[in-house]
């Protein structure tokens, strides 16, 4: 049953997808995972969380998606178990309702995104008053994006991805068309595997060097107007390996790439989604719109987005 107006046991949680500004592979960690050096921005395509407290102590999730588990594998269960463990109270329960937007295995974090909506709903729901960056550093155990995912905008992301570092800039205007063809997903571990199959033998080994890197990220500007103004192309080094080998990436890129109005096209993440940058949303809604054939002809999902400076938003009442 859907309460109809505000309540302390209820609430709903936006969690917001994300696309990649910038990837770089710098080297293998002394862990075995990859060190990446990123810039990572939130949009509003987002999938909605709806939680109620429970009495029966359990943690229960369903979805509108059929593709999703609803299981311990998935990470709103292993996100709502990690917090409840981490205060020590197993009486604690929720019963979760996940409206699934943003598409899966699409390079747009949509799993990690929904776990950090997790934490941050469940953090106010179970009223556990636990700070930011409590959860993001909690996060980091089941997750590298979740951290980016909980406080979201545009930062800096180095590590795993874990390691954030916030950006000056709190307004943006880029809008952006995002696409992905439904009918496959990216395997993040088969792309950085076959990356470093392919690069490994440029991999930067030593931290200073791996700091010189980062330093030449701090040192550029992410703002709107120079990603228009003093780029030419966006760099994800996934994309060189996941281009040539997936028919329906190239096919994106080349669409985009033909759109009027069109500045900046890449792939997001690991992909297979990609997307065009442009000067705000209106522009890119008014292309999507004058384009919709065209994407329907070639088989693609497409959005106009937004770009967030917020990561997870919470509300607790139904519209």
């Amino acid at each position: 049953m859907v309460p109809s107006k505000a309540n302390d046991d209820f609430l709903i949680a936006e969690a917001h997808a994300k696309i990649n500004l910038h990837l770089e592979v710098l080297g293998i960690r002394t862990d075995g995972f990859h060190e990446l050096a990123m810039v990572m921005q939130s949009i509003n395509l987002s999938d909605q969380l709806k939680m109620i407290n429970s009495s029966d102590h359990n943690i229960n999730l369903k979805s509108n998606n059929n593709e999703i588990s609803n299981g311990e594998d998935n990470l709103i269960i292993k996100a709502a178990k990690l917090l409840r463990n981490k205060v020590r109270n197993n009486e604690l329960g929720v019963d979760i309702v996940l409206e699934k937007n943003i598409p899966i295995g699409a390079g747009l974090a949509g799993g990690s995104t929904d776990a950090a909506a997790t934490l941050v709903g469940l953090n106010k729901l179970w009223k556990l008053n636990l700070k930011t960056e409590e959860l993001e550093d909690l996060s980091k155990e089941i997750g590298s994006d979740i951290p980016f995912c909980i406080s979201g905008g545009r930062q800096i992301c180095f590590g795993r991805g874990e390691i954030l570092e916030k950006l000056k800039y709190d307004r943006f205007d880029l809008g952006l068309i995002l696409v992905k063809d439904p009918s496959i997903q990216v395997s993040t571990p088969v792309a950085y595997k076959s990356y470093k199959e392919n690069y490994g033998d440029s991999y930067l080994v030593d931290d200073r060097d791996f700091e010189i890197k980062r330093n030449i990220i701090r040192s550029n500007d992410w703002s709107d107007q120079s990603l228009l103004d003093n780029r030419k192309e966006i760099q994800n080094d996934l994309q060189k390996i996941v281009r040539p080998m997936t028919p329906e990436v190239e096919k994106s890129l080349n669409i985009l790439s033909r759109l009027p109005h069109s500045r900046l096209v890449s792939m997001s993440g690991s992909g297979p989604s990609c997307f065009a940058l442009f000067e705000n949303y209106n522009q890119a809604n008014k292309v999507l719109k004058e384009h919709v054939n065209e994407f329907e002809r070639a088989g693609l999902s497409a959005w106009a987005c937004s770009m967030m400076s917020n990561g997870v938003q919470l509300r607790n009442e139904f519209t």
